[in-house]
């Protein structure tokens, strides 16, 4: 019983301090506020059964930037045949009265959800500041590979933003 609680108090301090992590990445895959809460919650599950065996080798964001994308990837495959991404409105933190640049954001938003699924998880992680190496080991790419696909999906949206 102990170690149940243990583990459940674990899990609701991590799940507390990257709620918002869990929900950018299951955003950018979700097709709508259904579709976003189901990848939410089976992310959720997906952490849950997989805390047991976080070794603690890397940071707790990057593992679940992992468990969140491989989720998110996984049901992507699972269903290639529909639209590729929720309007940028339905995103709380674009909602909120105190941002300063909701417009800019929403057009961010909009750009990076047209990139392929593995770049959106590259460019997202390389938005909240996740260093190369943490992002290789996140996605499970070489960080040169990072570096390159990182490059090539931030000129495509530049090239975008300017058309």
């Amino acid at each position: 019983m102990r170690e149940t609680n243990e583990k459940e108090s674990r899990f609701l301090r991590l799940i507390e301090d990257n709620r918002r992590l869990v929900s950018k990445v299951c955003f950018m895959y979700a097709v709508d506020s259904a579709h976003f809460d189901d990848l939410y919650q089976e992310t959720m599950l997906n952490l849950w059964r997989g805390l047991d065996t976080f070794r603690g080798d890397s940071a707790p964001s990057t593992w679940i930037y992992r468990m969140a994308i491989n989720t998110c990837l996984t049901d992507f495959r699972r269903l290639k045949n529909r639209p590729s991404a929720m309007p940028a409105e339905a995103l709380p933190e674009l909602n909120d009265p105190l941002s300063d640049r909701p417009e800019q954001l929403r057009e961010m938003y909009r750009l990076i959800g047209q990139l392929g699924e593995v770049d959106k998880a590259i460019v997202m992680m390389w938005l909240d500041e996740l260093s190369y190496d943490e992002i290789a080991e996140a996605t499970g790419f070489p960080r040169n590979t990072v570096a390159t696909r990182l490059r090539r999906a931030k000129a495509r949206l530049v090239e975008a933003g300017n058309s």
